[in-house]
């Protein structure tokens, strides 16, 4: 542990969520004071969801067939950041639409393989990721409520500049991480498709495709929601913050969580947090407190469950698949299962309602906690 790169790890997670924290939230103003409308906005920030489906999938097969991950890693930085650099040359929907679509590609191929690589630097002590994927954790809260502050104070153009910044942060920090040898298992001798056919595999990327479905409707109307009824948005704001901050305290207690319980068993409490979280979300808005005790189940619905995600993908999918199994991951549940889930909440939000949203979203995560019951293997980490 004492050859673990800590701080360059981290670096690149606080860095990488970072930009998130920047982008997602605020984007979309900057699209909007290009005078795009709300469906040209739409689709254009549904880009960096749809390349998720197959960006990590190509990058992974070209990390794994290599044996480079690193270097992989660092070509997307770079590419990420000059591609980027577009946005400072035009302002029509064609060309922005191109140079998101882009960036979007380059920008997805980071995370699944940085995955990998921390798993395999930290070798026989995974439980201590979630100190160091903490960090990406505190990025986004850095990112998220300081640029909105500067926001007040400064034009919406300045944020090219510091998102810019933050590419800058990630392509250094890539270039800090050292590689670390692929151990080439017995499993890394089953194809990959093998691998996810066997019923337990099958099982978990399912569950973990209906997680991220369930919470489309959260990630896309929760702010909305809340403001329609009622709620100042700086009380939505310290909300965002909230599930984000415990999400940061269970990535501190998820090895205590390891060493007490399967990752079978983990995976069953987030789900089972996930299905009351979304029934306490439609049912419960006009109380202030039921939300917050529902943005404090965030900690289980995406900390719990990221963790225990990665490292049940680090044991179904060893040696030379490690990074085509979190490319496999990262597009089945963030691309098609958020994707999916933005979409149809969309849908189903103006056709029935929002109590009726959420409710569908609880019952996404019950076929998920089901699945996971039923033919997901109990192993420890």
């Amino acid at each position: 542990m004492h050859l673990l790169p800590y701080w360059r790890l981290s670096g690149f997670y606080f860095f990488y969520f970072a930009f998130v924290g920047a982008f997602a939230p605020y984007w979309s103003l900057y699209l909007q004071s290009l005078s795009f409308n709300a469906l040209q906005i739409g689709v254009l920030m549904s880009l960096l969801l749809v390349t998720r489906i197959f960006s990590p999938a190509v990058w992974g097969w070209l990390a794994d067939h290599t044996g480079k991950r690193v270097r992989v890693v660092q070509v997307a930085a770079v590419s990420g950041f000059l591609s980027f650099c577009g946005f400072f040359w035009g302002e029509s929907f064609a060309w922005i639409f191109f140079v998101m679509l882009l960036m979007s590609f380059f920008w997805s191929a980071s995370l699944p393989l940085m995955e990998a690589i921390t798993l395999s630097h930290l070798g026989d002590y995974t439980d201590k990721y979630g100190r160091i994927r903490s960090w990406g954790s505190v990025g986004f809260v850095v990112a998220v409520i300081g640029i909105g502050y500067l926001l007040e104070s400064v034009e919406i153009g300045w944020l090219l500049w510091i998102v810019l910044v933050l590419k800058l942060g990630i392509v250094i920090f890539s270039y800090q991480i050292p590689e670390k040898e692929i151990i080439n298992y017995a499993t890394g001798l089953h194809s990959v498709r093998q691998i996810c056919m066997r019923p337990a595999v099958m099982a978990f990327l399912l569950s973990s495709f209906l997680m991220l479905f369930a919470h489309g409707a959260y990630y896309t109307f929760f702010s909305i929601y809340l403001v329609e009824h009622g709620y100042d948005k700086g009380f939505v704001g310290l909300l965002w913050a909230a599930g984000v901050a415990c999400e940061i305290a269970i990535f501190f207690i998820m090895p205590w969580l390891m060493r007490h319980f399967s990752l079978k068993h983990i995976l069953i409490f987030s789900f089972a947090c996930a299905i009351l979280r979304f029934l306490m979300i439609g049912q419960g808005v006009e109380w202030p407190i039921i939300i917050i005790l529902a943005q404090i189940l965030h900690a289980a619905t995406y900390g719990a469950h990221h963790i225990a995600a990665m490292m049940a993908i680090h044991q179904f999918f060893q040696g030379r698949h490690q990074a085509k199994g979190q490319a496999i991951y990262t597009g089945i549940a963030y691309g098609l299962g958020g994707a999916l889930g933005s979409v149809f909440s969309g849908y189903t939000w103006d056709w029935l309602g929002a109590d009726v949203t959420f409710f569908i979203s609880a019952v996404a995560a019950s076929i998920g906690l089901i699945l996971i019951a039923w033919k997901m293997k109990s192993f420890n980490n």
